[in-house]
């Protein structure tokens, strides 16, 4: 029988797998794990005591919290009650909590701890339609009754389950495609977070396409450990459901800090990864042979020669002469079987999702016998649209739409996608949703592309301003650069960062605020010129930054700035006639001081 809705899905691989371990997860330096089946229980546990408390078909559920079992008990569970999980970075400030959850209309909230009950709490005092907050950690929580423990909430689910074992399997059975499953917010370029409406169909259209192509999850057997947020849509869908349809054993690891230790242990043989991860063990490892004698230097960037023709020939489907093969042997041996080693010594392939990777990058990881999978997507396609296949790949592009998927390039450049993976529209916001697609129905990704020869897909420009880091982030620049302005000192700002490690932002400074600041902080200066070069001046504006960034999520907070002299104007192009920034123009003008913003060494205020 097909399965229609990952509630199907969950059950099947439950009787499939039973006593076999299904997730574990890393909580102060130990491994906590549970079986298909015991998952299973705790997730009817978890929906059947909210069902009992209130919750209906469709009815939303807000999970605040890092990466863990819970948040897996809580995902599956609400989806079997027939509820929505909306799910929220623990890394947003009490107002952008506020938002999603009263936006969502969400009538429960599943928290960590202490620290995001807070969260929870200021959103209770402004939104009256929050019933309960469910808190996993209980440490340092004070009695109220708008809180309850999870481990009262799986015991209210055990009695429940207990006095009517088929009612879970009843209401995970009555939900279908079309109902939705989750709605993921994500930052708009106003910076009003917009909430993706993802159904079932669309979570299905995914994890089966994903296991059409090469490479997919090849094996039950196969093994992950998860880092990458489950609040984010790729590691949700193209791992936790993806993961869960084929079967494998998911090893969650405790936090980024300890990923590498965490990867040595459990061996995996998938990494999901975006390209700043592979950025930082590439880097690591160039760091460390810059420390090596000349001759160990010598012989590493030989043997990395010998790795990038490997990896060319056989991105060219070409195979390598007697010679090369003897030199790579060699080489693997020296260099590429320690990167192998590093990441337990079985892993088949990974990704770098969300943002382009340096070619010399994936050639190395490749060297190493770890294929880097390029892919692109968004969250109202619920997660990738094209992947690379292991077997037909050129680097640079993000490969071929998955199958299934209908991707066009519009007149104008734009990315146009249709099929049963684009979500069903923006919660509560019709105008938005209208404006997403075209009159036939293709959603509009607002990224530039064009399809080479062989009909890869290739990202040449982005038509919205919406910024993706390097990690993967979604930032709304206006929502920073609105911030920015908002302060008198600053006249106009711009913020840069997108496939970068971290946001920096050019800005102009108010001549009039910026001599009264120094006459009452007693900075003597001769000129507006001479007042800007003033290190004192300069840490005043690092301060006035950081006041900025205490109103922001830590990814959204501005690391760098370049001080822009003259103004940004209509004359020199930098305006538009409406008096707004030309983005384009005035990254292209300002080049060398936002690379230079980038350097190792980088000053935090630069000027130009």
């Amino acid at each position: 029988m097909e399965e229609k809705t990952i509630n199907q899905v969950f059950e099947n691989r439950a009787k499939q797998y039973g006593p076999r371990i299904a997730i574990e997860k890393k909580l102060k330096g130990k491994w906590e794990s549970a079986s298909w089946e015991d998952y299973y229980k705790r997730a009817a546990y978890v929906g059947l005591a909210l069902y009992d408390m209130g919750l209906k078909k469709g009815d939303r559920v807000s999970l605040l919290s890092e990466n863990r079992l819970e948040w897996l008990y809580t995902d599956m569970g609400v989806l079997g009650a027939g509820g929505c999980i909306v799910p929220i970075y623990p890394t947003l400030i009490d107002e952008e909590v506020e938002y999603i959850v009263s936006h969502s209309e969400s009538k429960f909230m599943v928290v960590e701890n202490n620290l995001q009950l807070q969260k929870g709490l200021y959103t209770a005092k402004r939104y009256p339609g929050l019933q309960k907050i469910i808190v996993v950690d209980m440490n340092g929580v004070s009695a109220n009754p708008l809180i309850m423990s999870f481990a009262e909430l799986l015991e209210k689910g055990k009695n429940v389950y207990d006095a009517n074992p088929g009612k879970f399997k009843e209401l995970a059975d009555s939900v279908t495609q079309d109902d939705l499953a989750t709605i993921v917010y994500t930052s708009g370029t106003t910076g009003v977070p917009k909430g993706a409406m993802i159904t079932h169909k669309n979570i299905m259209a995914v994890v089966t396409a994903l296991h059409k192509i090469e490479p997919h999850y090849a094996y039950d057997t196969d093994q992950t450990v998860p880092f990458l947020p489950l609040s984010h849509v790729f590691e949700r869908v193209a791992g936790h459901f993806y993961g869960m349809y084929v079967g494998i054993t998911a090893s969650y690891a405790e936090s980024l800090d300890t990923i590498l230790q965490d990867i040595q242990e459990k061996r995996p043989t998938v990494v999901l990864a975006v390209p700043r991860v592979l950025e930082k063990v590439y880097q690591r490892i160039i760091s460390q042979v810059q420390e090596q004698s000349p001759f160990k230097q010598k012989v590493f960037y030989w043997g990395q020669k010998v790795g990038n023709k490997i990896s060319t020939l056989r991105e060219q489907k070409k195979k390598p002469g007697l010679l090369l093969k003897l030199k790579y042997k060699i080489a693997y041996a020296i260099i590429f079987k320690k990167l192998q080693n590093a990441l337990g010594g079985r892993v088949r392939w990974m990704t770098a999702s969300g943002a382009p990777t340096a070619r010399e990058i994936i050639l190395f990881f490749n060297s190493a016998g770890i294929m880097v999978i390029e892919g692109y997507g968004m969250t109202e396609c619920c997660a990738p649209a094209t992947m690379s296949n292991i077997a037909d790949y050129r680097i640079g592009t993000v490969g071929r739409p998955l199958p299934g998927v209908d991707i066009k390039i519009a007149d104008d450049g734009e990315i146009l996608i249709k099929g049963d993976n684009v979500f069903k529209g923006y919660w509560k916001m019709p105008e938005e949703t209208k404006e997403a697609f075209t009159p036939d129905g293709y959603l509009m990704s607002g990224d530039i592309g064009v399809f080479d020869d062989a009909g890869f897909l290739m990202i040449t420009d982005r038509k919205k301003d919406l910024i993706i880091t390097s990690g993967g982030k979604n930032v709304a620049p206006q929502k920073i650069e609105n911030l920015i302005k908002s302060d008198p000192l600053f006249t106009q700002a711009i913020v840069i960062g997108d496939k970068r490690k971290y946001l920096t932002a050019l800005v102009n400074i108010s001549q009039e605020q910026a001599e009264r600041v120094a006459k009452e902080k007693g900075i003597e200066f001769s000129s507006f010129n001479d007042l800007l070069e003033n290190e004192k001046f300069q840490k005043i504006i690092e301060e006035h930054i950081e006041t900025c960034n205490q109103k922001l999520a830590r990814y959204e907070t501005v690391k760098k700035v370049g001080i822009i002299r003259n103004e940004f104007t209509k004359e020199t192009g930098e305006l538009t006639a409406t008096l707004k920034v030309k983005r384009k123009v005035v990254q292209e003008k300002y080049k060398p001081i936002i690379d230079s913003l980038y350097e190792e060494d980088a000053k935090t205020i630069q000027i130009a």
